[in-house]
């Protein structure tokens, strides 16, 4: 199908495992106010971090089949790990439907780091996909940065649990981030959805090993993916005119109150602009 054959009024689908991806959510939100959105949050299939590439990409083709069966314009793979081993098949599956996925976030952190150290917090999934690997290798090629892999074995499963500031999160993010503070690192990717809500934290346990430093950057791709589905729609004159602030509609096969509870507190939609479902898939 064509460009033309979605509407400008259409809704842009965004899913993850589970809540990481509602730190896009939160980016699209602020970017296109007016634009229709619908979450869904695979939680009944959480963490992708552990499973298989096959199963990820049969995951992900559910939900995008659910997606499409509201009429939604876009669909945003608000997933690191499911970008990673299931884009390049979504693009093959639904060649005429914009579909924007997450980017680890090396070539800006690259470009910022002066010691050209840069850390990379993200699942093991994720970071041994072949396009992690094709891209780290690429760009320490050209840029002579060197790319400090951390792999963060229960992490979201944390987030997950509403449990972004619990002793056990804490202790998890000193065990992961102890070795690249070691390496010196001056700029460090969140290259999981999960981590922006871990983000304050993080910074915490920075400044408390390195009080007198330079502020490491912390580099959070979900700016730019809103930035970048904006592009697309004026690209296709898919913008809409809508002039309000639409509900959103959020889905899970998980704990609808668990989604509810992270949309309101986490990311500050009024429970007046909400709507929460479960689906099936």
């Amino acid at each position: 199908m064509a460009s033309k054959e979605f509407a400008r009024s259409a809704p842009i689908g965004v899913f993850d495992s589970g809540l990481g991806g509602l730190s896009v959510l939160q980016h699209i939100r602020q970017t296109l106010p007016h634009e229709a959105l619908l979450y869904v949050a695979d939680s009944g299939f959480a963490p992708y971090g552990d499973k298989t590439s096959a199963e990820i990409l049969e995951r992900s083709i559910a939900v995008a089949d659910f997606l499409l069966s509201k009429k939604i314009k876009v669909l945003v793979v608000a997933c690191n790990t499911a970008t990673a081993a299931a884009i390049k098949h979504l693009r093959l599956h639904y060649p005429d439907l914009i579909i924007v996925g997450m980017e680890p976030g090396l070539k800006p952190a690259s470009l910022l780091s002066k010691t050209k150290k840069v850390g990379v917090l993200a699942t093991l999934s994720t970071l041994q996909s072949e396009k992690y690997q094709r891209l780290s290798t690429k760009l320490s090629t050209e840029t002579g940065v060197e790319f400090i892999p951390q792999a963060c074995v229960g992490l979201v499963d944390q987030i997950e649990k509403a449990e972004a500031n619990a002793e056990q999160t804490r202790l998890l993010l000193e065990k992961y981030l102890n070795p690249l503070l070691a390496a010196k690192i001056d700029t460090l990717v969140l290259g999981c959805t999960h981590y922006p809500f871990v983000a304050k934290l993080i910074q915490e346990l920075i400044s408390a090993h390195i009080p007198e430093g330079e502020p490491i950057k912390l580099i959070d791709t979900g700016k730019a993916v809103a930035s970048q589905i904006q592009r697309l729609l004026i690209e296709r004159d898919l913008k809409t005119s809508n002039s309000d602030i639409p509900r959103i509609n959020a889905y899970t096969n998980g704990n609808p109150e668990k989604l509810k509870h992270a949309c309101i507190q986490w990311i500050n939609i009024p429970e007046e602009k909400l709507s929460v479902s479960t689906f099936n898939t």
